[in-house]
């Protein structure tokens, strides 16, 4: 194929017309059997038209109608050859891309994450006192919860919600008398979503109500659906 041709081969794989996963070789097999097909249909629309009787054109010497097929089957298959070879190259590049963009897709968050690392290190470094460095690492986790917020990661919000399961785990539960629903009244480790889907569970502790009440709110709502029943 010539230079002109690659980009239709790319523009057409690109919107779908041309399919990367197809064997060549196949491919190379279809265009051999068209051409032939071509030929055998031409020789007997030929022989259809002499014995219909139609007036048609000497025919040429056999030989030299044999030759002319021979030169264009040849010349389609090298056609075909170097369409498929480009089609190849395309193929392998996409790939090659699609590899680098999935292992370098995390490239620009850890140059920002680099930034805290260098704060973590110069406060490590630092002759200041046990305040002095409190205040620094304090300073570098605001740094770095900024980093996550731009990077579209939000931390869950967990004490004084009512439990969710798909936001929040609960290890540990005990009764409170003061809540009519189950509810987080202690973090032990915090979550986080992004882009809202959950990135991991809020580890909790969750206040029950005590177990009396909730027997009771049971029995009053199943005495409620009878009756309406």
């Amino acid at each position: 194929m010539s230079e002109d041709q690659g980009p239709e081969v790319e523009t057409a794989a690109e919107a779908g017309e041309i399919d990367l996963d197809t064997d060549p070789s196949q491919e190379l097999d279809s265009a051999m059997r068209e051409a032939l097909e071509a030929i055998e249909k031409s020789r007997k629309s030929g022989q259809a038209a002499a014995a219909e009787g139609e007036v048609v054109e000497p025919p040429a010497p056999a030989n030299d109608e044999m030759e002319d097929w021979k030169t264009q089957a040849r010349e389609s298959r090298e056609r075909a050859l170097r369409a498929l070879a480009d089609l190849e190259n395309y193929r392998k590049r996409v790939q090659r891309e699609r590899r680098d963009e999935q292992r370098f897709r995390a490239l620009e968050p850890l140059r920002d994450i680099l930034a805290v690392v260098d704060n973590l290190e110069r406060a490590l470094g630092s002759a200041g006192s046990v305040e002095d460095l409190k205040e620094g690492v304090s300073m570098i986790l605001k740094q770095l919860g900024n980093l996550l917020r731009d990077h579209g990661v939000e931390r869950i919000e967990a004490v004084g919600r009512g439990f969710d399961p798909s936001l929040h785990e609960a290890v540990t539960r005990e009764e409170h008398a003061n809540v009519p629903a189950p509810t987080v009244v202690e973090e032990l480790q915090a979550g986080y979503l992004l882009h809202d889907r959950l990135l991991r569970p809020a580890v909790v502790k969750v206040a029950m109500p005590p177990v009396g009440e909730q027997n009771l709110g049971n029995g009053g709502n199943g005495r409620n659906g009878e009756a309406d029943a």
